[in-house]
């Protein structure tokens, strides 16, 4: 354990302190400390670590510092998946807030709950006192002992501040990796319009949405996500379909993604009770994934009649093999950045259904590669779900043109290619 709460997967204090080669010619090699705050291995996890597979290691140098060693279901956890690329990687301990700091938060709640703006605020002031500066001095002492050119942060601002500022207070440019949409409080917009270099968005519906809150536009990029045009399913989706106990000549209609409270899966369950009993059967519902809206979600659905045809199949290490064994993907989620799962299914050719939200809207071509659906909109849910259930050569028809899209428009190649570009265009330090 370092003195600044870092626990060293690898030898990285010896690393940081070698003398840092050149890279090709043109290039002086790029040392950069990536950090997540994340708890969780989402879309934002996969498309990192896609990153990383494929970076120039030639031109940057990365060192992983993440608050906790997610996991990705049973599976190895992160920094062991990145140690064995050959990346240090470092664990810091999340500043825990006083317990009477965490008291004058839930009065501060309380005493100006009339107001949103004025609790957004509030409990920031706290956070701010007594997590954020503290774990920006320590980020700012690993940049300093590591001797990095560049900060690189994933997720979102209002999760990464402590970064943002440790690196101003080190002279270390920063730049953010949006790949979700976060709310940010005006002290939050004033931080990074002071302080964050740049600011990669994952498509331009996300940087429109982060301007729209008085981010400077002048430091935000688009860099769209990207899939690897090689990826294919494990095993066929008819086995999958065997296994799970679906029909095979069954329309599943399914999802993949984390089971929480933003992804409003219930929604999607109670659009394919509505489907199904205007159908008048063959319709089965296949929901991949884990989180804590489980239970709660499997309840709705016994609670709909579809308990026999709504599938939770749980948290699965390859969901490639799951999305084939779909007919028709769908995704209620209120907001995104780039959703990895769309990019996913349209490449297998399945057409999908969304919300016409942040993220969705900027890679579905409604009517062409799938069907958009303005947010909670309970009556186009359904009759998008039943025009697709209805009729497989639309399914086909669509299924195509959304594989063409992504092989043409949002190719791994091109993602990675987008931010080492961005990379060596960073300021020096």
């Amino acid at each position: 354990m370092s003195p600044d709460g870092c626990s060293c997967a690898n030898s990285y204090y010896d690393r940081g302190r070698r003398r840092v080669p050149e890279g090709p010619v043109g290039f002086s090699l790029v040392k950069i400390l990536l950090l997540d705050t994340g708890r969780e291995w989402g879309g934002g996890t996969n498309s990192l670590l896609e990153l990383l597979k494929r970076i120039d290691r030639d031109r940057f140098d990365i060192t992983v510092l993440f608050y906790e060693d997610v996991r990705k279901g049973d599976g190895p956890s992160f920094g062991t998946v990145v140690g064995s690329l050959g990346f240090p990687f470092l664990l810091k301990e999340r500043r825990r807030i006083p317990g009477w700091a965490k008291a004058v938060k839930e009065v501060a709640r309380v005493a100006v709950g009339w107001s949103p703006s004025l609790r957004a605020r509030a409990v920031f002031a706290v956070d701010s006192r007594w997590r954020i500066r503290a774990d920006a001095d320590a980020i700012a002492q690993v940049l300093r002992e590591g001797r990095f050119d560049l900060l690189y942060m994933n997720n979102q601002p209002s999760t990464n501040l402590e970064g943002i500022l440790a690196a101003a207070a080190c002279g270390v440019p920063s730049l953010q990796h949006a790949r979700s949409f976060g709310s940010l409080n005006p002290a939050e917009v004033g931080i990074v319009n002071r302080h964050l270099g740049r600011m990669i968005c994952v498509s331009e519906g996300l940087r429109r949405a982060y301007a729209a809150q008085g981010v400077d536009p002048g430091r935000m990029m688009v860099v769209n996500n990207g899939i690897d045009p090689s990826a294919r399913p494990c095993r066929p989706g008819r086995e999958v379909r065997a296994e799970m106990g679906i029909a095979q000549d069954a329309v599943v209609i399914g999802t993949v993604g984390s089971l929480m409270r933003r992804k409003h899966v219930d929604l999607l369950i109670q659009a394919l009770a509505r489907t199904a009993g205007k159908a008048g059967g063959g319709i089965t519902g296949l929901i991949v994934g884990a989180g804590p809206e489980r239970s709660t979600l499997e309840a709705e659905a016994r609670r709909l009649g579809m308990g026999g045809s709504c599938v939770f199949a749980g948290f699965q290490e390859e969901p490639l093999s799951f999305l084939d064994a779909m007919d028709i993907v769908a995704l209620t989620s209120e907001s995104e950045g780039l959703p990895r799962v769309l990019l996913e299914a349209m490449l297998l050719s399945k057409p999908v259904v969304a919300m016409k939200v942040t993220g969705c809207e900027d890679l579905v071509v409604d009517g062409e590669t799938g069907l958009l659906v303005p947010f909670g909109d309970k009556g186009k849910l359904d009759d998008a779900l039943g025009r697709l259930a209805a009729d497989a050569a639309e399914r086909d028809r669509m299924g195509r043109k959304g594989r063409e899209r992504v092989l043409s428009e949002y190719t791994i190649e091109k993602y990675v290619r987008g931010v080492e570009e961005v990379f060596q265009e960073m300021p020096p330090r």
